[in-house]
Order: structure tokens, then sequence, then C-alpha cells
């Protein structure tokens, strides 16, 4: 028997479950020519013993390996590989074997997006990584989630019902989810009001494209989200600035520009600021809901993180407000499970949230029916709040900690708010620490984290970063700040 223990690496620190690191491994003695077509390989138990793992692991590795068509089960004899391997060879043709159109450089027929410079993702690399703010996956109700898969799946007529889908998203989810923001966020709403999107960057987008026309103007933060911003310069539109500060965006100056010439948007996050984590105050909030109905101003009230309140009960946002219709409304699920699971919504009156559903269709003729439903499912027998219980807990203990450490090892070299909900700390270092360099020597420690020129501006370095610690256990956490106090 081949010594597989030495042929197949597992790391348990990996992000990949185990099954799919295993896996993948025998995958690779297939294509290296170790193990052939046509021979077999060890019983589930045997290869359990061998990798010290349960034989479960190995169980859900070889139905892995049997989906892609790489094994095959021999009754009375066992899994043999595959005889036709799935890996098939394009063939080329000549006229094009000793170059590739597509290595050359076009520029004559098509517009160049300059707003969003592509960003490589590189920190899965990294031992330890400061993200912007992100759930935590590993705590993901993962189990809940392929209960309420396994039963839609077996349904009678499952195939019909998956298969097709509304444009505006599952109706079980919009009913489910219009009984939950009612729950939670005190929005008098039904499902002809909501647009399930493929996250709230989605639902921006949306939004945007539908209120705004090249010319027109929008109220942003000074410092504000930038990839919403990028969206409405991408539709034309000229970016008003408005102060922010520890209360949140300054609704005197709203008000001053408003009288002067009304615009066309004001994009607001009240809860959870972007990127400062301020929250707007109940006076603020009153003030901005009397200036939207006096001068009708459409709203987009961006809430991507209300669930995650640590020090009281949040105030309600202004979507559940009288507002005369003119805010909408956008949530996301995605901070709920992890940030590449993709599920947002966005609140609106019926008229809009159907123009939105004609308009996604143009670009995603309907959304993920599947997760739609289990969703769905989630709301209604209550696994959904239960999470969100579990994770507000966990993620209150992670603050605590990481604040407490940020604080106590870096104190004299940082200053920060510690935050009354999200999943970051907005982090301000010392001018004898540039950020720049901070990131370099930081990421040749074994730790990725952004240098936080994406919020600066030409006349300004803010020297400041979003440092998420949700994402982050107990031990990572420790091992984050000792580097940077390494670093400092």
């Amino acid at each position: 028997m081949l010594p597989f223990q030495s042929l197949i690496s597992i790391n348990k620190n990996q992000q990949s479950p185990v099954y799919q690191q295993i896996a993948g491994g025998i995958i690779q003695l297939f294509r290296n020519g170790i193990l052939k077509p046509g021979t077999f390989i060890p019983p589930s138990r045997a290869l359990a013993e061998l990798l010290s793992v349960h034989r479960k692991t190995i169980v859900a590795a070889y139905e892995e390996l049997s989906a892609q068509d790489w094994i095959e089960s021999i009754p009375r004899k066992g899994i043999m590989v595959a005889k036709h391997l799935p890996e098939l060879k394009p063939r080329t043709f000549k006229a094009i074997e000793e170059t590739t159109a597509y290595k050359s450089k076009t520029s004559n027929f098509f517009q160049r997006l300059n707003t969003a410079p592509y960003i490589e993702r590189k920190s899965a690399n990294y031992r330890y990584v400061i993200n912007d703010g992100f759930p935590d996956p590993r705590i993901a109700p993962v189990d809940a989630m392929f209960r309420q898969y396994r039963y839609l799946l077996k349904r009678p007529n499952a195939d019909k019902q998956i298969m097709f889908g509304d444009n505006a998203g599952s109706p079980n989810l919009r009913n489910a989810l219009a009984n939950f923001l009612s729950d939670s966020r005190g929005l008098n709403i039904d499902a002809s009001n909501i647009l399930i999107t493929r996250g709230a960057q989605m639902a921006i987008y949306t939004a945007a494209r539908l209120i705004l026309k090249p010319g027109a103007t929008v109220l942003v933060g000074e410092l504000s989200y930038g990839m919403a911003n990028q969206i409405f310069e991408e539709f034309g539109a000229k970016l008003i600035k408005v102060p922010v500060d520890e209360n949140g965006m300054d609704v005197e100056s709203i008000e001053k520009i408003v009288k002067k010439k009304k615009p066309d948007l004001l994009y607001i996050i009240p809860h959870h600021h972007h990127p400062t984590t301020v929250t707007l105050s109940a006076a603020r909030r009153m003030k901005l809901l009397s200036l939207i109905r006096e001068y009708k101003l459409p709203v987009i009230e961006d809430d991507y993180d209300y669930d995650f309140h640590y020090a009281r009960s949040p105030i309600l946002p202004l979507a559940s407000a009288n507002h005369g219709g003119y805010v909408i409304y956008i949530g996301s699920f995605t901070k709920c499970f992890a940030s590449s699971m993709r599920l947002g919504y966005l609140v609106a009156t019926a008229d809009f949230v159907k123009s939105g559903a004609e308009l996604r269709k143009l670009i995603d003729i309907r959304g993920d029916v599947l997760m739609e439903e289990t969703l769905a499912m989630m709301l209604n027998n209550g696994e959904m709040q239960k999470h969100l219980k579990k994770s507000l807990k966990l993620y209150k203990q992670r603050r605590d900690l990481f604040c407490e450490l940020l604080e106590k090892e870096l104190g004299d070299k940082v200053t920060f708010n510690k935050p009354g909900g999200g999943m970051s700390v907005w982090v301000k270092f010392d001018k004898r620490y540039d950020l720049k360099k901070v990131s370099e020597k930081a990421a040749s420690l074994g730790l990725f984290m952004r240098d936080g020129s994406a919020y600066n501006n030409p006349d300004k370095n803010l020297n400041a970063l979003r440092m998420g610690f949700a994402s982050l256990n107990e031990k990572e956490i420790k091992g984050v700040i000792g580097i940077l106090k390494q670093i400092l």
C-alpha cells in the first residue's frame, strides 16, 4: 500500500475543510500518475487510520471524488480509480498554436473603469488577517443550513421549485424577511416592499441606478464607504461631502445644502458609519427625517450590520419612521454568515422594488433560489435568530478583548474609541508610525493589514484604518496585537 500519510498533507488551520484537502491530495496523486486508472484505493476505514482522521471525513472525501467522476465504487471489490479520468485536454486549432488572441491588449471598443482599481486578494497566505470587519465563517450555522438544504432538495417536485425563481427574490424569503424586519427594526412592510440581492453592494448599485442620471448630485460623508462613492461617480454623479463627527453626519450642513439646491440623493450609514463606526445621534435623526419629508429628499440608508449592537438597544432605522417613501433601506445577511455568502436586500415602495426587479433581471435573472429558500426556513423556525444571538455574544467578547489589548499594549501609539456595535474599530496611528511601512513590516511577520491609504485624500494622510475583530478568535487577537507591539 502506498504511504498515503506521507503523500497527502492536512493542515487543520486552513479555512478549507479537511475532507476537501484530502480529496484534493488524492486528485493530485491521479494527476502525477501515482494512482493510475483502474487501480483500487484503500477503504475509508483504512485510509482514516492512516491519516488519523474520522472515517466520516474520508467518506465525505470519497463522495466528493465520486461526484467529480475521479473514482467509482465496484460492488464487493472496493473503490477504484476511474478508467477514464475527468480531465480532458482541449484540442488546439493550428492557426492559433503559436499565439493566443487574448494576450493582446484591446483599447478601442470598451470603456475602462478607473474608479475602482483591481485589488488582488493575497490575505489567505498570511497567518493573521486584519480585515475591514467581516464575520467569522467558522461559527456560521452550517449544520442548520445543510439540514434545510437536504430537506428542500428531497421535497416532491424540488427540481421544478428550485429551477425557477422570482426576479425580486423568493416570495417565501421576502415574507419571512418582512416579519423579521418588522420585529427587529420596526419596519411596517410586506413582501412587495422587498427586493432580494446578492449582497448590500448590489442593492446600492440597483438603487443608485434607478435614482441617478449624469450630472446628478449625491451627499455623502466626508469619510464614507468608498465603493458606494465609486458607484455614484460611475453613474456620472457629483459627490458633495458632508462633515462627520462623533455624532455622525452633520445634519445642519445637510440642511444648508438642501436649502440652497436639493441634491438628487443622500447616502448615509446611521448606525455604524463607514469607516469611523460612529452612530448618528437621535437628535440628528429627528432633524434629518424632517428634512427628508419637507424637501422630498431621496435617501439610501445603508444598514449593513444593524444586528450587532453591544452597548444597548439600537435606535430604530430612519426607514422605520414616517419618511414619505423617500428612504431606500439596505441590509445584508452576508455580515451574519461569511463575506463570501452574498445575500442582501433592498426595502422601498412597491413600485420602486418592481423597477429594481426589472433592472436586476437584466444583469442577474434571479438569485440563488436554494439559498434564499433555506434562509426563509431559518428565519421562520428561529435558527437565524438563534445564530445572531450567539454571534452577538461572541463578537462582544472579541471586541472587548481587542480593545483592551489595543489600549494596554499600544495605548501610547494609537487612538481609538470603543465602538458600540459593528465588527471593527477605527484606529488612528501616531504620526511617528507610517501605516504603509507598518503594513509592510507586518506582512513580513505573517500579519496582513491594509495601509489605510484608501481613506486618504491628496491633501490629508489620516494614518488610520478599520481593524476588524469579529473574525479573530482569542488566540488570533493576541497574536495580532503581539505583532503590532513588536513593530511599533
